[in-house]
């Protein structure tokens, strides 16, 4: 069974990457374009250009985006997490000690779902496998990575 599991972790953490990527865009894009409710639930979106909620909402779109096809995996994850880390101490964290407290279970649940795909890379069927020179698939099971191309 564990080595059923272990065959099968490059995929999990593809669709792991699929899904957060999907869901942090899907943020980024309420914020900037009114969909999906926009910023205020009502469909409005934040003005553009205004600090941090323009730039912060240009992060969950472009690194969502990126993080949702796999490319740039390690780079964008890490600038949204650093994004999702500041939007937690600087909007959440002065309203209250905890998440459920001060309602900021979503940046802290997004700062540590990209920060965990900077360490682990974007697993099977990401778009960057596809740029990745001959022969260093044997250099990548070397190091352990769990890069897979499609």
């Amino acid at each position: 069974m564990t080595e059923r599991l272990h065959q099968l972790q490059p995929y999990a953490l593809g669709i792991f990457r699929v899904v957060v990527g999907l869901l942090f865009l899907s943020h980024g894009a309420a914020k900037l374009f009114g969909v999906l409710g926009g910023a205020d639930g009502s469909g409005g979106t934040v003005p553009s250009g205004t600090w941090p909620f323009w730039y912060g909402a240009v992060i969950e779109l472009v690194g969502g985006a990126l993080v949702l096809v796999g490319l740039g995996t390690r780079t964008a994850a890490f600038l949204s997490s650093g994004a999702m880390a500041y939007a937690y101490f600087k909007m959440h964290q002065p309203s209250g000690l905890f998440p459920m407290q001060n309602g900021g279970e979503a940046a802290a649940l997004f700062c540590w779902a990209m920060l965990l795909l900077v360490f682990t890379g974007p697993g099977a069927l990401a778009l960057q496998g596809l740029f990745r020179p001959r022969g260093s698939e044997d250099a990548d099971a070397r190091r352990g990575s769990t890069t897979v191309t499609a």
